[in-house]
């Protein structure tokens, strides 16, 4: 039975994601193994970036997280230098980097190595 989910990310230069992660999102990782950085950003939450030159080949979300001030994240973020996607599809349009669902609000941005992340919002 699963007892924990565990996202790995792939990364083609490890210092460089370590430094898009503690400067543009705060996070710092709890463990370092060989090619590879574990984080613990909130209890029973893990992920780890690990190095790779297949890094920032996938063109789908990633991982994503959930907040209940999705602005005040966004803010916290692109005063960081955080750059949020802008999409316009049918049934997937941004305004000011947002998607407004029935359920959910969604923003998408990519880290240093080109992974896509999204931060998401319940309604």
């Amino acid at each position: 039975m699963m007892k924990a989910l565990h996202t790995v990310l792939p990364a083609a230069d490890l210092e460089r994601a370590r430094t898009f992660y503690h400067d543009k999102l705060g996070l710092d990782p709890d463990e370092t193994r060989e090619g590879s950085l574990v984080f613990h950003p909130a209890p029973g939450a893990e992920f780890e970036i690990y190095e790779t030159p297949n890094a920032g080949t996938a063109q789908n979300t990633q991982m994503g997280w959930m907040t209940d001030d999705l602005d005040g994240e966004m803010a916290v973020m692109r005063a960081n230098g955080v750059a949020f996607e802008e999409y316009d599809m049918p049934g997937m349009t941004t305004v000011n980097g947002v998607v407004e669902g029935t359920d959910l609000r969604c923003a998408w941005f990519r880290d240093s190595e080109g992974n896509f992340l999204c931060v998401s919002q319940a309604r």
